[in-house]
């Protein structure tokens, strides 16, 4: 029996707004030149997740025909897939990401490009757990880990990751565990968020948006949705008189909230700090590290963690100053602006 046909989505409008309604977006296979003029417009294209710095990491990742390497962070696999290139056939790359919906979607997208079992190996675990990964492949040539979150994850509304689209509250990078950040804030107390909310964004509105979203929560009511959030934000931030750039003070105030609860519910300097003391015991004498970094707390954690590693002779080089994107790709994608890459060598002393 012939397979129903589905009808796409039907949208409003000339253009499709919602992430569900951008099939051409969602099928680049399909729509290569759509595809491409979003990205020259600047623009992410729905679905997918434009890498960033691929050049400045392969430098200082130096691979070679017939390595063994390890991306911590698969997420879309861009990176990944340079990387293979430069393997050439030859050695192995393994890819970790602890997203069980996007890693599925990534291995596919991969062995489609023609990189199989003999050469690629999709692993689903968190990167904190990269010793066990050694343990049972073996030390790496090299490593990369593209922290934050991938585009795909922000764009999707049904994984709540952002204040632009309704959706529900969950920020969760691996939705098969843990709890999310609904459930999440009701343990909380008002002064535990509002520590999260300087803790993890520094955010100058901490004290008013946890005294508001404690409020709400013990007059019974659950903070579900990414638009409730925002509305209790838009909320709490006092108003100056200027209407005209208020718009632009809720959206940022809500981007450091979502970053700062989504951090504390993925653990994210814990599994970070975990992954930074665990890294030089899984490479190779001589064996190169690149980490891309998104805002200040990771980037502390990982300068401080590379700098006393060098002090005691335990990478024998390090970057002396954090390596930004240029100016050019910054225009090409936005989302590049706040990204710093750090890199180590292990030293050949063990």
């Amino acid at each position: 029996m012939a397979e129903e046909h589905k009808r796409r989505k039907r949208y409003s409008g000339k253009y499709p707004k919602h992430f569900d309604e951008k099939y051409k977006e969602l099928h680049p296979e399909q729509y290569g030149d759509i595809i491409e003029h979003r990205i020259k417009k600047g623009a992410t294209p729905a679905g997918m997740h434009i890498s960033i710095m691929v050049d400045e990491c392969l430098k200082h990742l130096e691979i070679m025909p017939g390595d063994q390497g390890l991306d911590c962070t698969l997420g879309y696999g861009g990176h990944t897939r340079h990387m293979l290139e430069k393997l050439e056939g030859k050695g192995h790359l393994y890819g970790l990401d602890v997203d069980a919906i996007e890693i599925e979607k990534t291995k596919a997208r991969l062995k489609n490009l023609g990189y199989g079992e003999d050469i690629f190996t999709a692993l689903h675990t968190n990167f904190r757990n990269i010793d066990q990964v050694a343990k049972e492949y073996g030390k790496f040539d090299f490593v990369l880990a593209d922290l934050g979150v991938s585009s795909m994850q922000i764009d999707n509304p049904e994984r709540g990751f952002s204040y632009k689209a309704n959706g529900p509250l969950d920020l969760r990078l691996d939705p098969t565990r843990g709890m999310p950040a609904s459930a999440y804030l009701q343990t909380l107390s008002r002064w535990e968020i509002a520590h999260i909310l300087v803790e993890n964004s520094d955010e100058p509105y901490a004290s008013e948006i946890a005294k508001t979203i404690d409020s709400y929560q013990k007059s019974g009511m659950t903070i579900d949705t990414t638009s409730l959030l925002y509305k209790i934000i838009d909320k709490s931030v006092p108003h100056d008189g200027d209407t005209k750039g208020r718009k632009d003070l809720i959206n940022k105030t809500a981007a450091r909230v979502f970053q700062a609860i989504r951090i504390e519910v993925n653990q994210e300097f814990e599994v970070l700090y975990e992954f930074m003391e665990k890294l030089p015991t899984v490479l190779k004498p001589g064996g190169r590290a690149v980490i891309l970094t998104f805002h200040s707390g990771e980037d502390r954690i990982v300068k401080k963690s590379f700098k006393e590693m060098k002090n005691l002779g335990i990478y024998s080089d390090v970057a002396r100053n954090v390596i930004r994107p240029t100016s050019e790709e910054c225009h090409r994608n936005p989302r590049a602006k706040s990204t710093k890459l750090r890199w180590a060598i292990k030293s050949y002393k063990e």
